[in-house]
């Protein structure tokens, strides 16, 4: 269970430092930060082509695809939403 917490959180702050920001430095830390954070308990995929890519490589076990898949959308749904409650004051 930590590692699609750690995926839903990890996605969810990397998603909103994109929304937030836009910036391509803040981006790339925010990114940094995510991997160096959660990385050691999830691998760090945080985004659905990568854990895809880790299952062909071997990397990743396939029946944990399917809840990285939707730990990670619904990451993104939260910064979303978030990001929209947020700025629509």
């Amino acid at each position: 269970m930590n590692k699609y917490l750690a995926e839903f959180l990890g996605t969810m702050l990397f998603l909103y430092a994109i929304l937030a920001s836009g910036n391509p430095y803040a981006i790339g830390i925010a990114l940094t930060v995510v991997i160096l954070i959660f990385g050691p308990i999830s691998g760090g995929h945080f985004n659905p082509a990568v854990s895809v890519m880790m299952v062909y490589d071997g990397a990743l076990d396939s029946s944990d695809l399917l809840p990285y898949i939707a730990a990670q959308i619904g990451g993104g749904i939260v910064a979303l939403q978030a990001f929209d409650m947020i700025n629509s004051k």
